[in-house]
């Protein structure tokens, strides 16, 4: 079994590295639909729709036009999680997503952060990169 660590992954809007990358996270679920019926002494349930969404944890970078710069509320991005880096043969999540949120924190002891949060649009797509 293959352990990862998180340091070399990266995050990329289409084919562009967002900067200054903290940390990130995908959180992929199922609904699901009682099927129970009178009788059953134990609740059943059949799987249903698929969702899933992610956020990206970043040092604050204005000059990163192309990354963070493009996750502006609202748009509609293509997202790559490369989850241990991006050399060929590398595990990859990916999907079309909107920015659902944006928050920046600031204080006077540290560096200015941001935290993006997506919502997918659409299948996960689990592969490899490139």
């Amino acid at each position: 079994m293959a352990t990862l660590t998180g340091n070399s992954g990266t995050v990329k809007v289409g084919a562009n590295a967002i900067a200054e990358i903290r940390s990130f996270s995908v959180d992929e679920t199922m609904d699901t639909i009682e099927s129970t019926s009178m009788g059953d002494t134990y609740r059943t349930f059949e799987t249903s729709l698929k969702s899933w969404s992610g956020s990206v944890d970043v040092f604050f970078d204005d000059t990163d036009t192309s990354g963070q710069g493009a996750l502006t509320v609202g748009s509609e991005v293509t997202v790559n999680f490369q989850i241990e880096g991006s050399t060929a043969g590398d595990h990859l999540l990916s999907g079309a997503a909107i920015v659902t949120g944006r928050t920046i924190n600031s204080s006077f002891d540290g560096l200015v952060e941001a935290s993006l949060s997506l919502q997918g649009d659409g299948a996960l797509t689990e592969g490899t990169v490139q």
